[in-house]
Order: C-alpha cells, then structure tokens, then sequence
C-alpha cells in the first residue's frame, strides 16, 4: 500500500505536464534522426583516430543546438584539443540557470566481426538503436535538446549547453576550457546526461563515481631480439616477464592486489552474478572475480585492467626471445581515493613486482577523480519528481563504476552549484563494447522527464 498513493500522483501530476510529453511525442521522430546523424559520424577522439570526424561532430552539434533556438552557439577551441560546442538561451529574471552536460566524442568501435551491423550505421532491433555513440553519449546530446525544444521557445529557466569532445580520452584539457571559459559556463545546476538507469523502466539517480588512473609500463630484457633455440632456458623474454608483473595485479580470488586503495561499500540492489555475466555476454564457464556485494565491486571498489598490450602479433611470431614488451594499464579507484597517491601505489607495485631485474618503466596517463554527490535540494527535488512522473515510478539511487572528470572538475571550479548526473542508457546498452544501443523508449521518457524537471526547478 505504501507506494500507491504516489504513484496515482503521479498519473494525476501528468496531466499537469502533458503539453510537454504531447511536444516531445510530436518532436520524436526528428529527436531520433538527429541521433542516427550523429551516430554515423565516427568521432573517436582517440589519437590514433582521424580528428577531423570529431570536428565534423561538433559542427553537426552545433548546428542542433541552432535549430532549437540556442543562441551564441560557438566551438570552443584550445590547441592541440578536440572542439567543444557551446550554446545558450538567456534566463528570465528571476531564474535559475542550468547548464546540461553531455560529450560527442566515443569509444574506438573494436573488431567490426563482433558487429551484428556497422558500428557507424544506426539500426534499430526490437525497439533499441543500435550503433557506437546511440548510448553513450549521443543520447545526452539529443536528449538535452529534446528537453528544450518541448518548452517551444517559452523556457523558464535559464539554459546553457556544453558538449565536450574528449570525454571518453579523460577529458584531457578540461581544466584548461574551464580556465578560460569558466565564466560562460557558470551555472545554478548542472545536468550531465553521461550516465543511465539502473534498469531498462526504472528510472535512477547517479550518487557516486569511480575515479581513474592510467600508465603505460614497458618492461626490457635485452637490447635486441635473440634465437629462443640458443638462449632459452637461461634469458626471460620480455613478454612472459610482463605477463607476470601483470598478474601480479590480482590476488588468486581477483582482488585488486595494489596497496593502499581505498574500498568503500554500497547499498545492495537486485543483481545477480547470473544476470551480470549475462549483461556483459560472458563465455560459459567465466567465473566472476573479488569479493563482497555485487554493488559495492562495480562501484565503491577501486578495479584494474590490462586494456592493451604491445608484443609482436600471431601472424608475425618467429622463434626469438622478444626484447621489449608494453602494456597499457587502467585503475578505477573508490570514491574518496586521491588519483595522485593511487598513481604512486600502481607505479610503485608494478616496478616492484618486475620479475628477474627486468628493467622496467612507468609512464603516467589520464587521471581522474573519484566524486560523491550531493543529492539534496531544489534541483533533486525537481528531478525526483519528475523521473516520478515520465516513469510513474519512483527513481532508484545508484552508484556508477566508470568515471566522468567533469563532475569534479566543474564541482571545484563552481562549488554552490547542485550537480545531477542523468542518462537514458540502461542495462542493456553495452557502452563501450560492440553492440551498444540505446531503449528508443527510454529516450522518449527521458526527455519528457527532463522537460519537466526544468519548469519544475523554475518554481
């Protein structure tokens, strides 16, 4: 009995808001084109990928942000830097200012054989759109403007957009933008869209994030490449040296190994280590690793993982022993962890577990930190009721294990403002792997939830 009486509420409170849910039905078809436009162009930010396709998608965001009435809509540009986009609507006297977040870059695609369909060529199956980006983080982008576009030129509040382009590469030069585009984007409340639900339907409220380090270790054995027939046996080669130093990453139950990370605990929510080797397509037999709730080790436990290795491939093996292995290193680290130290902690266990007086070298990457929000307030009160609404059920709190720099970045720089970290990606969605897709439905609810929470937040 307990939750009825807010759930009929809830149907009642719809009706209060149904010219914005008739607005975003009327605006869907377009809202879904214009995220099959951006899923096509292939921005990868990563190095090894053609820039200017990350430009040709901030010039397509751009002109979005344009066609639902933004205004002052500029790239912003720093050397050496992916563009952002930046758009605003001014504010009615009186009130608040938001800024909603999201980024146009995404994830390198991976093999194209583990494609059902072309990783850049949208496809929708069963009432998801298929296609590297439809989640993560187009959706953002189309759902912010969606949310716009349903008020029909009458805001309440005060809007202002920014889009990143560097995002899934750590965010590189996001303190430089800030430094000098602070003021421009100084806000009230900020919306990030970078995050999901908890479930496909059920509508959540992000709480946490996971922070970031990342190193290259290079581990050498010899000057040059020798005949494994004459020194086998007596000289270890590179590679083998490296996988043990790698190994040494995990404890025998899979623990993170390193010393000195911080670990913290969650709330346990219904999740399985069935339905979670199911969500992530595990081959048969794969045993999942560490201990504790399922919750609290994909969001308060710090995470290694070796996400790339330099070694000579297959197809180009000889009987040598390879002189010189290189493999790329990435932590997640529990909220509350200090990526400065927790760098210190992975270099200094990598250089001490280098088996054999290999000589060994640690490079740092990307950091990030780790974030807890602050989920009280006019801004969450606003939010809350209107996932309420556009779900007609009431949000879950959830943490969520990767991380996106932003949210501490912008938190320093303009500490009174109230962060909300939301998204229409789900269970299903598979970010970052092949077949990432994105619930049209959830996209539909998303933007009707968001519209109301901006009319919500101006009262």
């Amino acid at each position: 009995m307990g939750t009825q009486p807010q759930v009929h509420r809830s149907q009642l409170l719809i009706h209060v808001h149904s010219d914005l849910e008739k607005a975003v039905a009327e605006n869907f078809d377009t809202m879904r084109a214009a995220l099959e436009d951006l899923v096509r162009i292939p921005s990868v930010s990563a190095a090894e990928y053609d820039p200017s396709n990350v430009r040709m998608s901030a010039e397509a965001v751009s002109d979005l942000l344009v066609g639902v009435g933004f205004q002052d809509v500029r790239l912003l540009e720093l050397e050496g830097a992916h563009p952002a986009v930046f758009g605003q609507i001014p504010t009615p006297d009186g009130a608040p200012t938001v800024l909603l977040y999201a980024h146009h870059d995404v994830q390198p695609p991976g093999p194209p054989e583990e494609w059902e369909t072309a990783a850049f060529e949208p496809e929708e199956r069963g009432g998801r759109l298929f296609g590297r980006g439809s989640s993560d983080d187009k959706s953002g982008i189309v759902l912010h403007l969606g949310a716009v576009a349903a008020h029909k030129g009458q805001l309440p509040v005060g809007v202002k957009m920014f889009v990143e382009g560097e995002e899934e590469i750590g965010s590189l030069h996001l303190d430089a933008f800030l430094s000098r585009h602070g003021a421009a984007l100084e806000a009230d409340c900020v919306v990030i869209a970078d995050s999901g639900n908890w479930r496909t339907g059920m509508p959540s409220v992000t709480t946490s994030l996971r922070g970031l380090v990342d190193c290259y270790v290079e581990v050498r054995t010899l000057d040059n490449a020798v005949h494994s027939g004459e020194f086998g046996g007596a000289l270890p080669d590179a590679l083998t040296t490296l996988c043990r130093t790698l190994s040494s990453l995990h404890d025998d139950q899979g623990r993170v190994a390193i010393a000195g990370l911080r670990r913290n605990e969650a709330r346990t929510l219904d999740l399985t280590d069935e339905e979670l080797l199911q969500q992530a397509n595990a081959v048969p037999g794969v045993e999942l690793i560490g201990e504790g709730p399922l919750t609290s080790r994909l969001w308060q436990h710090p995470a290694v993982s070796v996400v790339a290795l330099d070694a000579p491939p297959v197809a180009e093996a000889i009987n040598q022993l390879i002189p010189v292995a290189r493999a790329k290193v990435s932590l997640r680290l529990a909220p509350g962890d200090d990526p400065e130290r927790a760098m210190e902690a992975l270099t200094a266990h990598l250089e001490a577990h280098t088996p054999w007086g290999a000589a060994v070298t640690v490079e740092r990457g990307a950091a990030g930190k780790a974030f807890e929000l602050d989920t009280t307030g006019a801004a969450y009160d606003a939010w809350r009721q209107a996932f309420t609404i556009a779900w007609d059920t009431e949000p879950v709190e959830i943490g969520v294990g990767g991380s996106i720099p932003f949210v501490a970045a912008f938190a320093e720089q303009f500490p009174n403002a109230s962060i909300l970290l939301t998204g229409v990606g789900d269970h299903l969605s598979r970010a970052h792997g092949p077949n990432e897709s994105l619930d049209l439905d959830e996209l539909r609810r998303g933007t009707f939830a968001e519209a109301i929470a901006l009319r919500l937040l101006a009262k």
